[in-house]
């Protein structure tokens, strides 16, 4: 270079490079490397699910055939969601019927029962997820410590029965049971006070108990399953380290098996939280009756009652109600997950 030339000319007279110039052109440069690797990187991952689509592509087509029923089943008739924004007429069919908008939600919301199935809905999944969410978690627990085999598969075997009883068959022993005069307890009743019984079928505020307990019965062994199954992960070393260092059985208790099941148990509140709108309604409709249907009229059987009951016909007004239903428990589902990731760091995502 030419002393009397400038700093960074070319000394055959090309224009100058400054340092500006050198950056832009070594970023362009890194640029252009990151593409090749990100289409390299999208090449290598398309080679390898080709290679292993083709070692096991029968697993693939398996996999179709339940694909195909969740696209008929589940998502093609998410399409008939819009009759929840349309005056439905049988006679237009779904697309042809009038456009209403909001109207049907108005008219839920506005309606003398909105209040009332809202509350009882509310009451009785709330009631149910405190009482019987946790029953399951304490009989894994204490079976877990039971060290007679014969006395823990007897339990077991007991409370897992009810599980298996149709919910028809549930409610017909709860009837006959409760019956004031007839019933089990109708009999205890007139036997130790000399008077009739009252009536707790018909009491709207027995429903709820009844309701709640005949159910928590019901799937106690059942639920308790899952539990015990994440119970078999502790390492039994563990058990004996924690006796050695003088460890009673209720510490160890409290150190090493219950926290290996509240994963499991953060997982299922999640999910029983989603359907807290959605109790179910087969047991309740058929403890109903004329008596209690202040307590036990729910969202599930008013849109039975509006959409397909003797008097109804109503399909637009139920499609509205069971869509404001499914939007809730989504909303309730991601809240719930949420602050269930920031609190102990577990959840659905």
């Amino acid at each position: 270079m030419n002393r009397g030339s400038p700093v960074g000319r070319d000394p055959r007279g090309a224009p100058p490079i400054g340092r500006d110039d050198e950056t832009v052109m070594a970023d362009k440069a890194t640029a252009a490397m990151g593409q090749r690797a990100a289409v390299d990187e999208k090449t290598r991952r398309r080679n390898r699910f080709r290679k292993e689509y083709l070692n096991n592509w029968q697993l693939y087509v398996l996999l179709l055939l339940p694909l195909i029923w969740l696209i008929i089943f589940c998502y093609y008739p998410m399409l008939g969601t819009q009759i929840a924004f349309k005056k439905f007429k049988l006679s237009q069919g779904i697309w042809g019927s009038p456009w209403v908008g909001l109207d049907n939600f108005q008219r839920f919301f506005h309606s003398y029962q909105f209040t009332r199935v809202l509350k009882n809905t509310l009451t009785l999944s709330f009631y149910n997820l405190l009482a019987g969410f946790p029953l399951p978690i304490i009989l894994a627990l204490a079976l877990n410590v039971v060290r007679n085999q014969f006395y823990k598969k007897f339990v077991q075997m007991v409370t897992y029965i009810p599980h298996f009883i149709s919910v028809l068959v549930i409610v017909g022993m709860l009837i006959q049971i409760f019956n004031p005069r007839i019933g089990l307890y109708g009999v205890i009743v007139q036997r130790l006070t000399g008077e009739a019984a009252p009536d707790l079928l018909g009491n709207p505020k027995a429903f709820p108990h009844l309701y709640v307990w005949s159910g928590a019965w019901q799937t106690l062994g059942w639920s308790s399953i899952i539990y015990l199954s994440a119970l078999s992960a502790v390492d039994p070393e563990l058990h004996e380290a924690a006796k050695v260092d003088g460890a009673s059985r209720f510490k160890r208790l409290l150190v090493l098996d219950l926290p290996t099941v509240i994963p499991t148990a953060t997982i299922l509140l999640i999910l029983n939280v989603g359907r807290i709108m959605s109790i179910g309604f087969e047991k309740v409709y058929l403890m109903q009756n004329d008596l209690n249907l202040s307590a036990s009229e729910i969202i599930s059987t008013y849109v039975y009652k509006v959409a397909l009951g003797p008097q109804g016909g109503d399909f637009s007004l139920g499609a509205a109600i069971g869509l404001f239903n499914s939007v809730i428990n989504l909303i309730l589902i991601v809240v719930v997950n949420k602050v269930s990731n920031k609190v102990s760091g577990s959840g659905l995502w």
